[in-house]
């Protein structure tokens, strides 16, 4: 019984990782100018080299990466 347990523990981390690799693709996406599902579905489908992909990926030129950076916010 205690390697079934073992087993789901596992499960419930690489879910956690799965879930954190969606929203940081979905983040990224949106921030590049494009859409949420876009992101979404990368990071679904390829867990974490999804969020790898919209590091690399190029931004459109008037989207909020271009305009405010990374992590910028409009407030100063």
């Amino acid at each position: 019984m205690t390697v079934f347990a073992l087993m789901g523990a596992n499960a419930l981390w690489l879910m956690y990782l799965w879930l954190a690799s969606c929203i940081a693709s979905g983040y990224l996406s949106v921030r590049k100018g494009y859409s949420d599902k876009a992101g979404l579905a990368t990071g679904l489908c390829l867990s974490v080299i999804g969020a790898l992909v919209w590091l690399v990926w190029p931004a459109k030129p008037d989207s909020k990466w271009k305009q405010l950076g990374p992590f910028g916010t409009s407030r100063k």
